[in-house]
């Protein structure tokens, strides 16, 4: 499959890439989609939630009322979990939710999710590019020409980019990864990915 590589106001510069069988053409994993999306936003978990249970609350230990002939139910403590104010049952505690996933997994997926991005055409290849400085109005200008700017895209460039970064920044719909970023579920998350062809060439050349 080949694409064609545009310039930065839209335009075809006459060049086109193919796009390799191997990374763009597979047969899609959806199961290998499904577990590196789910590792990856277990990983973002913080894990601190805690709730105190009946040993932890403060409060007397005093039994408050007789064992028999109340009318009532045994109470044997203030902190039980069954009054007010006690401590409770079986609370979420501190833990750590990542998993292990296998690398060769961790490919397929991201395989998979960039081969439905190219069935799609949802592939987008721009010529290098930079900014002296940054300036959001130069990003926007970008994904206007591009045709982009009402989807949610994904701007992969080879290397840290500072000024092409700090430009996108404020924009909710559109987000700048460095191609040692990409992962399955921010390809999944993007309406467009839009390599720089610089990346797409590091992409293509390391696998």
């Amino acid at each position: 499959m080949e694409v064609t590589v545009l310039n930065t106001a839209g335009k075809e510069t006459g060049k086109k890439i193919e796009l390799k069988d191997s990374i763009f053409g597979i047969e899609p994993n959806d199961h290998a989609i499904y577990l590196d999306v789910k590792q990856y936003l277990a990983n973002g978990r913080q894990g601190t939630h805690k709730s105190k249970e009946r040993a932890e609350v403060s409060g007397s230990t005093r039994k408050i009322k007789r064992q028999k002939g109340t009318g009532g139910a045994r109470a044997g403590s203030i902190k039980s979990p069954v009054f007010i104010g006690g401590g409770r049952i079986f609370g979420p505690r501190p833990r750590d939710y990542d998993f292990k996933l296998n690398k060769k997994v961790k490919q397929l997926a991201r395989y998979s999710a960039l081969t439905y991005k190219a069935k799609s055409d949802a592939i987008v290849v721009v010529e290098d590019f930079n900014y002296e400085k940054p300036k959001t109005k130069d990003f926007i200008e970008l994904l206007n020409n591009l045709k982009i700017s009402d989807k949610k895209s994904l701007v992969v460039i080879n290397e840290t980019n500072k000024n092409i970064y700090l430009s996108s920044r404020n924009l909710q719909s559109s987000k700048v990864i460095t191609i040692s970023e990409l992962s399955t579920y921010e390809i999944m998350k993007a309406s467009n990915v839009v390599f720089i062809e610089s990346s797409l060439n590091s992409l293509q050349i390391d696998n």
